[in-house]
């Protein structure tokens, strides 16, 4: 009886809950439903922080935005029941804005929105008749049947302000004393210069300019509205900066161009060739001051090839192997500088140094090379900031250029015309002594000495830009055969300079245009003709043992080298590789052109070692076969051994992605140049069928012009 009454109260204590909820206007539901909130009482006040103007926060005083267009106002309302997750309640939202007119009365503007839930975000277009340049002020509050929140200003909030801004400010005026707009011509490639901006008006904070045919920046005036904008000039000719000013509210100004003339970079302050007689005991400068030279140095060493240098000095390690002109060349380490010059290391271990200057017992800079992450490396460094990259190898010229910016204030080395290494920042150190060349200071006196040549030394107290590095790099090509493939007297090909033949093989046999050509009428008469402009006729091959090769190989595979041909396939339909042109050894070609029938390609192929089996590198290209129709086309292969990378090149194109790989594993073949076949594991194979045509060798790299040029170069003495 008792646990009845019990399970009674317990029933009655239910019904009385559920009561009180009824009663607090409260329907409870399961999970996920949403509920409707008391309609019993008014909404609550939005907060300041829920309030935008714009897109942007709200905010009074100082921090009020401009606008350029009349903005939109947006607010999160909220009903009694505050808009919970599970709650909605239908709001209208109720804004107002008012400003100072012009006689010094207040002006008000309303709108009511509609009747909305909760959740949804409330706005309000303004007019377009708010006035510009003056301080909108804007509150909101929220509204239900039952009554209105108090304002979003009221209390703990306070009043949103903006400024409607349309006016555009006037153009700045530009002025430099380094690069003016006088039709003069400024000596100015690489010269940092700096161009005044100045705002005729109090409201601009930013300048956004360009120089003709870069991207748009932007810079920030000072307090009194000017603005500097640094440049240095990467090429010679007309330039124009166009410069507009920006208001606060985002408005832009016309177009401000200021137009100057840029003459070509300053010559170096400094500069010594170092192809002095042999037996001098010192270096004659072209710019500076004349270098001393110890009794280490000998002139008349060897120059790197494809340079205008006829010699060079050699430095023999001792301590007696250094030049210097007794004084700083670099004026300003702090400053921007540049130093470098052609080096051939005699010996790669430890750290040598090419270039320095005194510090006091230490150095500003340094220029050389040192051991790092296990091996020898390029290396540059300014005050105790190192960069190092690029592969110094025994007996192999290189340019090494190192310089300082000082806008940014980073130390950056250049190898043989490309940046190696990732830029340092650096801190320069005073370095108001000596310049040396083949020696560094040190606490206990000079070391790190260089053992090898050196040449064209050059100082600049300026950026030396992109282009001038790669000008003072670049090693013209020179052109080791030229084999037309119009003759073969005695089965022999001349090459057009007297050097050595091509020998032509059982299966080879020249096609000439002066040939008696058969009756065009007859419909058997298939009319071959020249594949270039070189000459009047091409080698054919039979797909056998057609071939033509030079006893000797042709081009130095371990260097840099250029070869190129003219090829057009026989078949539409090849079951075989077949290799156009090859130099190798006794087991593999150290380079081959040849085409690939299951891809349908182009294929260079380089061989990591003469071994059988050796690991390769392909560079490929997809073409279909001729089928004996048209002029082929020219292949060409570039191997640049300064910077370890080959290039594939399909009538003067090469491809951006995939035209070009790293390939570090050149080796010297023996063989000679090959027309018409490749080494196979079974020895010769890969024999072409079809026609080649105007052969050409390069000892160098052939520039890009160059070798788009060489379909319409004809050979001399004809």
């Amino acid at each position: 009886m008792a646990g009845r009454t019990g399970a009674g109260r317990l029933r009655r204590a239910r019904r009385a809950a559920a009561v009180a909820v009824i009663a607090a206007g409260t329907v409870l539901a399961t999970p996920g439903t949403v509920l409707a909130a008391s309609t019993t009482l008014p909404p609550k006040q939005p907060l300041t922080a829920d309030l935008e103007t714009g897109g942007g926060p709200c905010v009074s005083g100082d921090e009020r935005p401009y606008a350029m267009s009349v903005p939109r106002l947006t607010a999160r309302l909220y009903g009694p029941g505050d808009g919970q997750p599970g709650q909605v309640s239908r709001v209208r939202g109720e804004f107002e804005a008012w400003w100072q007119g012009e006689d010094g009365a207040e002006e008000r503007v309303t709108t009511t929105t509609g009747t909305l839930s909760d959740t949804t975000p409330f706005g309000w277009q303004l007019p377009e008749t708010i006035p510009d340049e003056t301080v909108v002020s804007w509150r909101v509050r929220a509204v239900n049947d039952v009554g209105a929140s108090a304002w979003s200003s009221e209390g703990a909030g306070s009043a949103c302000e903006f400024v409607y801004d349309r006016t555009r400010p006037d153009a700045p005026v530009v002025t430099s004393s380094d690069y003016p707009d006088d039709n003069t011509w400024t000596p100015g490639v690489g010269v940092r210069g700096t161009f005044h901006v100045k705002a005729q008006a109090d409201d601009v904070v930013a300048y956004a300019y360009s120089f003709m045919g870069g991207g748009s920046k932007t810079v920030r005036p000072g307090p009194d509205g000017t603005a500097e904008i640094r440049f240095v000039p990467q090429s010679a000719g007309v330039q124009t900066l166009s410069v507009q000013a920006q208001d606060r509210a985002g408005n832009r100004s016309s177009s401000t161009d200021y137009t100057f003339r840029i003459g070509s970079g300053p010559a170096p302050v400094a500069q010594w060739k170092l192809t002095d007689a042999a037996g001098s005991r010192s270096a004659a400068a072209e710019t500076g001051t004349a270098a001393r030279a110890g009794a280490g140095v000998t002139f008349g060493a060897p120059a790197p090839s494809g340079t205008p240098l006829t010699s060079t000095a050699s430095l023999d390690g001792s301590g007696h192997g250094f030049l210097t002109p007794g004084a700083p060349v670099v004026a300003g380490t702090a400053k921007d500088f540049a130093v470098g010059g052609w080096v051939r290391p005699g010996r790669v271990d430890g750290t040598r140094t090419v270039l320095s200057q005194d510090a006091g017992a230490a150095r500003a800079f340094t220029l050389g090379l040192t051991q790092a992450a296990g091996g020898p490396k390029w290396s540059f460094s300014v005050g105790g900031a190192r960069v190092t990259g690029g592969l110094p190898e025994t007996g192999a010229w290189a340019y090494v250029l190192g310089q300082y910016d000082a806008e940014t204030g980073t130390a950056r080395l250049y190898v043989n015309g490309r940046a190696a290494g990732e830029e340092a920042a650096a801190v320069p150190v005073a370095g108001e002594g000596a310049f040396q060349i083949g020696r560094a200071r040190g606490a206990q006196g000079y070391r790190d000495r260089w053992q090898g040549e050196i040449g064209d030394v050059r100082a600049y107290d300026r950026i030396v830009v992109a282009s001038e590095v790669k000008d003072l790099a670049t090693r013209a090509a020179r052109r080791l055969g030229h084999w037309a493939l119009d003759t073969a007297p005695d089965g022999l090909a001349p090459e057009e300079g007297g050097g050595a033949p091509l020998k032509l093989g059982t299966g080879a046999s020249l096609y000439r245009l002066d040939d008696a050509p058969c009756d065009w009428l007859d419909p058997d008469c298939v009319q071959d003709f020249p594949l270039e402009a070189d000459g009047d006729g091409h080698l054919r091959l039979d797909g056998v043992s057609g071939h033509a090769a030079t006893d000797a190989p042709v081009v130095d595979t371990s260097g840099s080298f250029t070869v190129s041909v003219r090829v057009r396939l026989t078949d539409d339909e090849p079951a075989t590789p077949m290799t156009a042109i090859s130099q190798g050894g006794e087991h593999g070609d150290a380079f081959k052109v040849r085409f690939d029938p299951e891809n349908s390609s182009w294929d260079l192929v380089m061989a990591h070692a003469d071994a059988p089996g050796a690991p390769e590198t392909v560079l490929r290209r997809i073409e279909a076969p001729d089928g004996n129709w048209g002029v082929g086309h020219r292949v060409t292969v570039v191997h640049d051994a300064s910077v370890k990378q080959v290039s594939f090149y399909l009538d003067g194109v090469k491809y951006a992605e995939g035209g070009t790989a790293d390939f570090v594993s050149a080796w010297k073949s023996t063989g000679g140049l090959q027309l018409g076949r490749g080494r196979t594991a079974d020895g010769w194979g890969e024999y072409l069928h079809g026609a080649v045509d105007s052969v050409f060798a390069y000892e160098g790299v052939l520039s890009e012009t160059d070798i788009r040029q060489l379909p319409y170069v004809r050979a001399t003495g004809r």
